[in-house]
C-alpha cells in the first residue's frame, strides 16, 4: 500500500491564528493537520506577553462566544488581570491580562493535544499543491449570488468559465506532499522575515527562529499582491537588577474579569506591574543615534504600525513632548524577565544598553535581550473574500499577520473565521461571515476586503459604527448561537448559556414590572434613599436609568425579590452570599461586629466577577435602551444596503460615468454588495447610484443577448 498523508484541513503555522484555525476545524469533526516549524514553540508570545486591551479584549470575547480557546488559555495563566476603560461608557470597556509566557505556551498546546481529530505536526511547508485541472467552472466554484428584479434573472444565465485553481495540499520541505481538502496559511511574521538591530540585519521569523523562505516564495509566484511591513518588539530585563522601589506599582484588579464566558474564578496568583519614564538623558540619546535606527537610515523598506511607534518614532514625531511612559511588565511567575512596555526600538544594542541606563531605577538592569524591528511579506488583504479565502484559488484561505494586521487578538478572530470556512468548504456548506453589525470580527474583516491596508491594521472600538451594540458583555448572546450551531459549543456550555440568557430576560422583566421597596431601600441604603427624593411607585428599572444609580448598588435591595422559593433560577447569583455572609456573622464574637455581619448577610458581600458582569449586561441594556433602539434603527438601514448585491457577472469597465481609477479598485476588491462598494476608499455616492442603474442595464443585455 502506497504511503499517502491525507487530512480534510492543514493549517501552516501554529501561532495565534493557526490554533484557533486547527482547532475550529477540529471541533467541526474533520481531520486536521497542524504544522509548526517547532513544537515547543506553539503559540509563542514573540512581543508582550499579554492578552485583550482596547478593543482587542472585545475580540477575545467573541473568539471565545463562537468556541475559541484563546480567552480560556489566558484566564488560566494570567497574572495581571485589568478591565480597562471603566472611567468611560460599558460600550468601550475592554479585559486586558498579562499572561505567563510559558505557561501560555503550555496550556495552549495541551489544549490543542486534547482535541480529537487534530494532529501536530513539525515541519516545513514550502509550497502548495493544486490539483492537475487548473480550470474549472465558476458554478462549482462559487455560490450564486441572489439579486432582486431582472438582475435575478440575469444571474440565473450560464456563465464562461473562469480560472479557478483548487488547492489539494501542502509540500512539506522534504519532498513529501500532504493531501487537503482545505489549506490555512497562518505564518505571521516568518515570510521572507528580515530582523533589523542597529546597522546589522538578518534572516529570521523571530529571534532565534529562521524564516520561512521557501513558502515566502511560493506564495509569490501565485501572482497574489503583497506588500513589505514592519513591526518590533523592546529589550528585555533582567528583574534581579531593577531597583523596584523607584517606579510606581500598578496592581491588576482586586476582582479579575475573566475573558472566557466559561471561566467563574481565576485562581493563578496575581502580580503586579510598574510605571517608568523617559528622562531628558533619555530623549538626548535617542536624537543623537536616531539615523543609526534602520527606520531612519533607509535599511527599512517596510512600513510600521502606526498605533504601536518604537521609541524613536515617538522621539522624532512628538518632538515638544518632555516624557514617555514605559511599563515593566513580569514575562511569567517563574522567571526574572521582565518586558518594557513603551520602548519598542531597532536601534544598535549599545545604544539600547545607553537607554535603559538613563532611567532612575534601571542605572544597574541587565538587559537579556535586545529589542529589534522584523521585516516580513504580508499579501494584499484585498485578494480575500469574506469568508477569508483567496478569490483566484478554491481551498486556500489566509489568516493573521499574512493579511496585514498587528496583534495576537486580530489574528486569533481571522483564525477562528478562516478555520470555520475551510471546514464548511471541505463539508460543502455555504461558507459563514459575519457583517459589522454582528461583531467587531466582521468589521475587521470587512475593513481588510475592503480597504486593504498599507500598514499593519490594529482594531479600535472607534472602528465599529454600533459599539454600544457590540459590547463585552453580549458577545455570547451575539455569537454562541453561531458557534453551537457550527459545532463549536459544547453541550454544557451551551446549557450554561441558555441557563444566563434566561436569567438576564427574567431580571429584565422583574426591574421592569416590580415597585421599589421604598422601606428596605432606607433601611439598606438610606444615604442613597435621601439622594433619590421621592421615588414611590417607580419600578427599579425606573431608578436604574438615573446615572448615579448603578445595579451593584442597587442588588442588596433587589436581592430579596430573587430568592422567592418558588424559583431557583436566580440561585447562582444568591446563594453563595447567603453562605459567605452567615459564617462571617457565626464566627464573630464582637456584638457590633455581629450587627455588622447581619447588615452584610442582608445585603449580600462584594458581588464577584462573574455574578456582577451579568448584572451589569442587563443594567446597560436598561440605561441606555434609548440609545440602543437609535442604534438598531441605523443597523436596519444599514442591512439594507447590505441586502443590494452586485452579481459576480458585473462589467465595471461597461458603467458609463465611472473613472477608469474607481474601475480599477472596484474591479481590484470585487464587493458582493453596494454597501460593501461604499466602505472602499475614494467610490463616491454618485459612483454607487451608477452601479445600482448598471446592474438593471447589464442584466436586461443579458437577457436581451441570452434571447437572441
Amino acid at each position: 500500500m502506497p504511503f499517502r498523508e491525507q487530512y480534510d484541513v492543514v493549517v501552516v503555522g501554529a501561532g495565534h491564528a493557526g490554533c484557533e484555525a486547527a482547532m475550529a476545524a477540529a471541533r467541526m469533526g474533520l481531520r486536521t493537520a497542524l504544522f509548526t516549524l517547532n513544537l515547543d514553540l506553539i503559540a509563542q508570545m514573540s512581543c508582550n506577553p499579554a492578552i485583550g486591551g482596547i478593543a482587542k479584549g472585545h475580540l477575545v470575547r467573541e473568539v471565545d462566544a463562537l468556541g475559541g480557546i484563546m480567552g480560556e488559555v489566558a484566564d488560566s495563566v494570567g497574572i495581571q488581570f485589568r478591565l480597562l476603560n471603566t472611567s468611560r461608557g460599558p460600550a468601550v470597556w475592554s479585559p486586558r491580562a498579562q499572561c505567563d509566557k510559558q505557561q501560555y505556551r503550555v496550556k495552549m498546546r495541551e489544549m490543542l493535544e486534547s482535541q480529537p481529530n487534530l494532529f501536530i505536526k513539525q515541519a516545513e511547508v514550502a509550497d502548495v499543491v493544486f490539483s492537475s485541472s487548473d480550470v474549472i467552472l465558476s458554478e462549482d466554484a462559487h455560490k450564486r449570488v441572489e439579486v432582486e428584479g431582472p438582475a435575478a434573472q440575469a444571474a440565473s444565465l450560464p456563465r464562461e468559465a473562469h480560472p479557478s485553481r483548487r488547492i489539494i495540499g501542502v509540500k512539506l520541505r522534504d519532498s513529501r506532499i500532504v493531501h487537503a481538502g482545505a489549506v490555512i496559511i497562518t505564518t505571521g511574521t516568518f515570510l521572507n522575515g528580515l530582523i533589523h538591530c542597529g546597522e546589522e540585519n538578518y534572516p529570521a521569523g523571530r529571534s532565534g527562529e529562521p524564516p520561512s523562505v521557501l513558502l515566502g516564495e511560493a506564495l509569490k509566484r501565485l501572482g497574489l499582491r503583497g506588500c513589505r511591513l514592519k513591526t518590533g518588539t523592546p529589550p528585555r530585563l533582567d528583574g534581579r537588577t531593577i531597583d523596584w522601589k523607584v517606579f510606581e506599582e500598578q496592581p491588576g484588579d482586586a476582582d479579575p474579569t475573566p475573558f472566557s464566558f466559561r471561566t467563574k474564578e481565576i485562581k493563578q496568583r496575581q502580580i503586579s506591574c510598574h510605571i517608568a519614564y523617559t528622562t531628558p538623558e533619555t530623549l538626548r540619546l535617542i536624537r543623537e543615534n536616531v539615523m543609526r535606527s534602520p527606520m531612519y537610515s533607509g535599511q527599512i523598506t517596510g512600513i510600521g504600525p502606526r498605533y504601536c511607534p518604537s521609541i524613536e518614532d515617538k522621539v522624532v514625531k512628538f518632538p515638544d513632548k518632555e516624557q514617555h511612559q514605559f511599563f515593566l511588565e513580569p514575562e511569567g511567575l517563574n522567571t526574572h524577565e521582565v518586558y518594557v512596555n513603551g520602548m519598542s526600538t531597532s536601534l544598535p544594542m549599545e545604544v539600547q544598553w545607553q537607554i535603559v541606563h538613563s532611567i532612575p531605577g534601571l542605572e544597574n538592569a541587565e538587559m537579556l535581550r535586545p529589542g529589534y524591528a522584523i521585516e516580513y511579506d504580508a499579501i494584499d488583504p484585498t485578494e480575500l473574500d469574506r469568508s477569508l479565502r483567496v478569490k483566484q484559488f478554491d481551498g486556500l484561505y489566509l489568516a493573521g499577520q499574512i493579511n496585514g494586521t498587528s496583534g495576537y487578538e486580530e489574528a486569533a478572530c481571522q483564525g477562528i473565521m478562516a478555520g470555520i470556512n475551510a471546514a464548511l468548504h471541505v463539508k460543502g456548506e455555504a461558507p459563514f461571515t459575519l457583517d459589522r453589525t454582528e461583531a467587531y470580527t466582521g468589521i475587521l474583516i470587512d475593513d481588510l476586503i475592503s480597504k486593504g491596508t498599507n500598514e499593519p491594521y490594529r482594531m479600535f472600538t472607534s472602528r465599529a459604527e454600533f459599539r454600544l451594540h457590540l459590547r463585552i458583555d453580549n458577545a455570547d448572546r451575539r455569537l454562541t448561537p453561531y458557534g453551537r450551531r457550527l459545532g463549536l459549543i459544547g453541550d454544557e456550555a451551551w446549557q450554561d448559556y441558555e441557563q444566563k440568557q434566561a436569567r438576564a430576560v427574567a431580571l429584565e422583566m422583574l426591574l421592569a414590572t416590580k415597585k421599589t421597596n421604598v422601606e428596605r431601600l432606607q433601611a439598606l441604603l438610606p444615604e442613597l434613599a435621601t439622594q433619590l427624593g421621592n421615588i414611590a411607585g417607580q419600578t427599579y428599572a425606573q431608578l436604574l436609568k438615573r446615572p448615579e444609580v448603578t445595579i451593584e448598588t442597587l442588588f442588596p435591595v433587589v436581592r430579596a425579590e430573587l430568592i422567592a422559593p418558588e424559583s431557583n433560577l436566580f440561585a447562582v447569583w444568591t446563594q453563595h452570599d447567603v453562605i459567605l455572609s452567615e459564617a462571617r456573622s457565626a464566627q464573630s464574637k464582637d456584638p457590633h461586629e455581629q450587627r455588622s455581619c447581619e447588615a452584610l448577610r442582608q445585603q449580600g458581600p462584594a458581588l464577584p466577577a462573574h455574578v456582577r458582569n451579568e448584572l451589569k449586561s442587563v443594567e446597560t441594556e436598561i440605561k441606555y435602551s434609548g440609545y440602543l433602539d437609535q442604534q438598531k434603527k441605523a443597523i436596519d438601514k444599514l442591512k439594507k444596503a447590505e441586502e443590494r448585491t452586485i452579481p459576480e457577472w458585473f462589467d465595471y469597465k461597461n458603467v458609463s460615468g465611472l473613472s477608469r481609477e474607481m474601475q480599477e479598485i472596484l474591479i481590484r476588491v470585487r464587493p458582493l454588495t453596494i454597501g460593501q462598494a461604499s466602505r472602499i476608499p475614494g467610490v463616491t455616492p454618485a459612483a454607487l447610484s451608477l452601479i445600482n442603474i448598471y446592474i438593471e442595464i447589464q442584466a436586461k443585455r443579458g437577457l436581451a443577448q441570452s434571447a437572441s
